[in-house]
């Protein structure tokens, strides 16, 4: 039988199903409104200081006419609305992109959707999944639970998923972990983070949404702390152990952290929330996981970006090479607080200085705050959620990588969404200011036959196919190295501006960019993604470097997205520019300079499929010369599949 009272003694709440909570509140309604609009003061000088300065710009210090990617004509990119569901139960958009109307689905064939599904990332065998949740490393086995829709795939019915791996490439899955059986949670068991206590032993908080749709915070923890695989789960008999406290929304209040120690030996954890279109981290300390003190200020809160969701908190080293437990403090130590923001679906970090004393947190530079600055990814990759590896002593990022396409699509081929490959996460020592993520080191066992192209000259506005047999699960590492003479040449112009999200894609042609790779490209250019850089060179010399990756090309089909992503990268004095790009059908993920930027797209090809897909340099720059050097490798399919008798 499993030990209800797993932690310290029990609270002495009688267990009754109302909503008054067991957290303890120290702040007066007066402090909580001080501190709010303190925090706005400061929240909008901030946003003040960005809008008549602009965005922190990175000076590259080695630092429109059409050319060679415009020989096909190509239907322009459509910005379409995805349908709203997820909202509506009080969660962030769960669904896809399910088109109206105005444009017919596709008329897509058993071959091309069963080409779609991943060969290496984690995904189930069927139907619908979301945010990571409570990722942790236990007696040998990597877990892994995430949101799940059993019964069909789209969002909806929401409970955990759970599987098992030795190296967070190869999975077996596991019977589900929780589901919607509470009055607590009957409306779905939704994102929480797991905590590894003192003894070993593991708890785990989740939110649940109750069945009056309220949000509120509920303990677990396994029925056999000696059983490795986790199989059996128990929910606390007096849940839920948080509510919302006044003044927050019934609906704002979800995704509790990992917690870490205090220096008074207490564990504390934040949750994420908004005031008003302000999100907020609120903060809260227990002795027993059961009973809750909120602190009296906030974590951290900026001003105009809304809601904020599985916000997570860790601890980056500004000197060693390896990741921190969650607790560790002091010297030389840097926090890193990241949010996923409801209004836009992104994930953003900054990284800043934490102070143990009164739970709060400030970043080094405001002017790239959370929501406002830098993010993890700058394509389709939302909800993440970090854990500390202790097998290996690193910080482990996942990230959910949802649809593009339509839920028609979706619902033909019987699954929807996937996972990221997860990645390590380590401070940049170099620039500063970012963090680098990088796939973990696991994946490289999949490489099979490898090839490898040494000094490739790519002329202005011209292509170049690679002989590669087949390109639809691939590891491409890339260097580029860059004609100086043309850099000290080009003349300062409009360039300068440059976005990638609002240019032309890698068709628009500039004196210094674009260049890079077309992967699930067809012989015949009909359909390509491009991976590329582009810089520019304002009038007062300064260089700078965009990463991009260019959808408006890459299908055919007019029901799935067509976004052109990226932002500016950091490229210091001495580095050439490189890439890293991980092509798993459906799935590409870019790693620019070393995964300063990272640019995760989903890619749903007509013809660039099975054995018709291809892999090319190209330059589509009028007065730039390009040498590149690339190592390839053909993938092997990792081995996920549920775990024998059970």
């Amino acid at each position: 039988m499993a030990d209800i009272n797993p932690l310290l003694p029990v609270s002495s709440s009688d267990g009754s199903s109302n909503l008054t909570g067991q957290a303890t509140c120290r702040r007066p309604i007066k402090v909580v409104v001080s501190i709010f609009f303190g925090l706005l003061t400061v929240g909008l000088f901030a946003a003040l200081l960005i809008r008549n300065n602009g965005p922190v710009d990175y000076v590259d210090v080695h630092e429109n006419e059409r050319g060679s990617l415009a020989s096909t004509a190509f239907e322009k990119a459509e910005n379409l609305k995805p349908v709203s569901r997820g909202p509506a139960a009080g969660v962030s958009e769960k669904s896809n992109w399910a088109f109206g109307g105005d444009l017919p689905d596709y008329p897509w064939n058993n071959s091309m959707l069963s080409w779609q599904r991943t060969a290496f990332h984690f995904q189930p065998e069927k139907n619908w999944m979301n945010d990571p949740n409570g990722p942790l490393f236990y007696k040998g086995w990597y877990h892994f639970f995430y949101q799940y829709n059993p019964n069909a795939p789209v969002w909806g019915d929401i409970v955990w998923g759970h599987a098992v791996s030795k190296d967070l490439i190869h999975w077996l899955h596991l019977p589900l972990a929780m589901v919607a059986d509470q009055w607590y949670d009957k409306n779905g068991v939704w994102t929480g983070s797991a905590t590894i206590l003192h003894d070993g032993k593991i708890v785990m908080l989740y939110t649940g949404s109750t069945t009056e749709g309220v949000q509120v915070q509920n303990l677990a923890y396994p029925a056999d702390q000696n059983d490795p695989l986790l199989v059996h789960w128990v929910k606390y008999p007096r849940n839920p152990v948080l509510v919302p406290p006044p003044g927050i929304g019934p609906n704002d209040f979800r995704d509790p952290t990992t917690a870490w120690l205090t220096s008074e030996g207490k564990w504390r954890i934040t949750i994420g929330s908004k005031i008003n279109k302000t999100g907020i981290a609120l903060v809260y300390d227990t002795k027993d996981f059961i009973n809750y003190e909120m602190l009296d200020g906030l974590l951290h809160a900026v001003p105009g970006t809304g809601m904020w969701e599985c916000v997570d908190f860790f601890p980056v080293s500004e000197t060693e090479n390896n990741g921190l437990e969650t607790s560790i403090n002091g010297h030389g130590i840097k926090h890193v607080v990241k949010a996923s923001l409801d209004d836009d679906r992104h994930d953003y970090y900054a990284i800043g200085t934490y102070n143990d004393r009164n739970g709060t947190w400030i970043p080094d530079r405001p002017n790239i705050d959370v929501g406002i600055g830098l993010r993890y990814d700058y394509g389709i990759y939302y909800a993440a959620k970090t854990f500390y590896d202790q097998n290996k002593k690193r910080r482990v990022l996942w990230g959910w990588i949802g649809e593009s396409d339509s839920e028609a699509a979706d619902v033909k081929k019987g699954w929807a969404s996937v996972q990221s490959i997860p990645r390590t996460i380590l401070f940049d020592k170099k620039t500063g200011t970012h963090l680098l993520q990088w796939p973990v080191e696991e994946i490289d066992s999949l490489r099979l036959k490898g090839k490898e192209f040494n000094q490739v000259r790519i002329q202005a506005g011209s292509v170049v196919p690679l002989d590669i047999d087949s390109a639809t699960q691939l590891d491409i590492i890339a260097e580029f190295k860059i004609d100086s003479d043309a850099l000290d040449k080009a003349t300062g112009s409009s360039d300068a501006s440059f976005d990638c999200v609002t240019s032309g894609g890698a068709a628009e042609r500039g004196a210094l960019g674009p260049f890079g790779l077309l992967v699930l490209a067809d012989e015949r250019l009909s359909e390509q993604t491009p991976v590329y850089f582009y810089m520019t060179k304002g009038s007062d010399g300064n260089l700078k470097t965009f990463f991009c990756n260019d959808q408006s090309r890459s299908s055919k089909a007019s029901d799935v997205d067509k976004h052109i992503y990226g932002s500016l990268v950091p490229v210091l004095r001495g580095e050439n520019l490189s890439i890293r790009i991980l092509v798993d059908h459906s799935i590409i993920e870019s790693f620019g300079q070393g995964g300063r930027t990272v640019i995760t797209s989903r890619v749903y090809p007509t013809k660039a499929i099975h054995g018709a897909a291809k892999v090319f340099l190209f330059n589509n720059a009028t007065e730039l010369n390009v040498t590149a050097s690339l190592k390839t490798w053909q993938m092997n399919s990792a081995f996920i599949q549920p775990y024998p008798n059970l």
